[in-house]
């Protein structure tokens, strides 16, 4: 099998590697950082991600510092009121084969480079950004300031400023949207009761939402507050910039007395921009594939950010171990099954924030579906998510659709 070189040490790159690496390819990743520190607090990693990261072994190194979700809990801004429950736990690992987990962004990294290090065919080069590449007949020739190497592949998953990306489809980075994500991290001792029950919760409000949930083995509280800004926010250059923690109450001042005491305990905030682009036309150009953020950078309002990169990971595996060490062959498979999926989830991401943030009188509509479905049909409505293709499946070797809902 091939040697494949992997540009980014992030979320999927590292997924990328061991995927590959667990189907017979020597992987080297070269990471621009000298050092790796996670971005951001909390990450929500629903079962078509866990099943994959099972497969991997990650879910073992992860082990009690993941914490199972029972259920997403929406509920309405100004009052609280319980809007709707979408069932998780066992339910959801029943459902889809893997459950719907929550952790921090520096454990899950620390879990794939647990499992990295267990791997001799797989060496992490640190401090080493690709600039570039050149194509040949033979393979993929890389350059970096200080040198160059060969491969046989390359995968671009250095993210949304990503070189390969640049170089191969003249696509710059994303551009900002009308939107920031203010991120958080609260204490147990400081969060209410409520807080610390092992859920998703997701409060709805006029252009603006909050999303919490435990991580850290119930130990912290992740805490998101996306506003509508009214204008672009600033580009990738100003990601987790110090935010005013006064200001961010402000913004919340109407809001119910629980969520307004869970902002309030935040000791301090960062802000992230958020950024969009629409899909690329290509992602392939030989021996050169992009992944991730390289490839289909999305906005939060489907926490699938993080689960698509791993998906990736597993679909491009198996189309190397399937094409038989063919990289431009399986690197156009892997297009080929990726770019639907990955495009229908950024154009229902974008949809959902929509959604969010509606104000009377269409929040009223809103809200009245919601509370009407009930928790089997709104369950259903995410398998088309949640449950993972059957190439993912192959990979992970599980089956491959989930069963029929229950009505209620």
């Amino acid at each position: 099998m091939p040697r494949i070189a992997v540009a980014g040490a992030g979320i999927g790159g590292l997924a990328a590697a061991l995927a590959l690496a667990e189907v017979g390819c020597a992987v080297d990743v070269y990471e621009r950082a000298g050092t790796l520190d996670a971005v951001g607090a909390g990450v929500q990693l629903s079962p078509n991600a866990s099943l994959v990261l099972r497969r991997l072994g990650v879910l073992d190194e992860l082990g009690p510092a993941a914490v199972e979700s029972s259920e997403v809990l929406m509920r309405r801004a100004r009052d609280g009121a319980v809007l709707a429950r979408v069932p998780l736990g066992p339910a959801a690992a029943a459902r889809y084969g893997a459950p719907f987990l929550s952790a921090l962004r520096a454990d899950l990294q620390a879990a794939l480079l647990a499992r990295v290090a267990l791997r001799p065919a797989i060496a992490l080069h640190l401090g080493r950004a690709v600039e570039g590449y050149e194509g040949s007949g033979r393979g993929v020739a890389l350059r970096f300031a200080d040198g160059a190497a060969a491969a046989d592949g390359l995968v671009g998953a250095d993210g949304i400023r990503s070189a390969v990306r640049r170089q191969m489809t003249g696509a710059g980075d994303a551009s900002a949207s009308t939107r920031s994500a203010f991120r958080a991290s609260v204490p147990r001792a400081a969060a209410d009761p409520d807080a610390l029950v092992p859920r998703s919760n997701l409060w709805l409000g006029r252009g603006a939402h909050l999303v919490h949930y435990p991580v850290d083995g119930g130990r912290r509280v992740n805490v998101v507050a996306i506003v509508d800004e009214g204008a672009p926010t600033g580009g990738a250059e100003t990601w987790s910039q110090p935010a005013e923690a006064a200001a961010v109450e402000r913004r919340f001042a109407g809001w119910a007395p629980p969520a307004r005491r869970l902002i309030a305990a935040a000791p301090d905030w960062r802000r992230w921009p958020l950024l969009d682009r629409p899909p690329l036309p290509r992602w392939s150009d030989g021996a050169v594939t992009l992944l991730g953020d390289a490839a289909h950078p999305m906005l939060p309002f489907l926490a699938q950010g993080a689960a698509q990169s791993i998906e990736d990971a597993a679909v491009l595996a198996d189309a190397v171990a399937r094409c038989g060490g063919d990289l431009p062959a399986a690197f156009r498979a892997y297009e080929g099954l990726r770019r639907p999926r990955t495009s229908r989830v950024q154009a229902q991401s974008a949809k959902q924030g929509r959604v969010y943030h509606l104000g009377p009188p269409a929040s009223l509509a809103r809200d009245i579906v919601l509370s009407t479905l009930g928790p089997a049909r709104l369950a259903a409505r995410v398998d088309w998510l949640y449950d993972a293709p059957a190439e993912v499946r192959r990979f992970a070797g599980t089956r491959t659709s989930a069963p029929a809902p229950t009505p209620t």
